[in-house]
């Protein structure tokens, strides 16, 4: 009899590793991805852009119905955000590739400290796209922002196509880009 209960447990956690073994698979088969692959051509719509309008720190209006007919990537960020300024670069040089086939990266600043911080920001790092502060009624118009940075991707016709939160390489980003250019 005691060497029978010395042997439940093993039992127990035999079965329990059989189990394990045979469900996490299955899982895995019919788990959905959180964002689209990047190895597809099309990428699926989420949704329609809300509108919006803001005014750039060039005092230019900027908003859904003056970007109609562009590939446009609305980035919320900030300056104080390391993975922020990390895919700032490629930005940058995505936007001098691509602006000629209608893209158009917009930043939309979330810095407290607005335009005192943000402008000399984007004078140091050679940005060459339009730059917004973001009020709390665009974060809300777009669904709430939980993390930066976060960032949309918007086809011609005003869908949007892809959301990430957080970085992505730029090579893998330009992919996206491209599916819709």
């Amino acid at each position: 009899m005691n060497s029978r209960l010395r042997l439940l447990p093993l039992s127990l956690a035999a079965l329990a590793l059989l189990i394990a073994g045979v469900a996490i698979p299955a899982f895995r088969a019919h788990a959905q991805p959180l964002l689209p692959s990047t190895k597809t051509a099309a990428l699926p719509v989420i949704g329609p852009s809300p509108a919006w309008q803001l005014t750039t720190l060039d005092g230019k209006p900027i908003g859904k119905d003056t970007l109609k007919g562009k590939i446009v990537v609305l980035d919320f960020w900030a300056t104080w955000c390391p993975p922020c300024v990390r895919e700032i670069p490629g930005y940058v040089q995505l936007q001098k590739k691509y602006a000629e086939k209608g893209l158009v990266i917009v930043g939309l600043s979330v810095d407290q400290k607005g335009a005192a911080v943000v402008e000399p920001f984007a004078k140091k790092n050679a940005v060459n796209y339009p730059l917004a502060l973001v009020s709390p009624e665009i974060v809300e118009t777009f669904g709430g922002i939980e993390a930066i940075p976060t960032t949309f991707l918007i086809d011609r016709e005003g869908k949007i196509r892809h959301r990430k939160v957080g970085a992505m390489e730029t090579e893998e980003y330009e992919k996206l880009i491209l599916s819709l250019l």
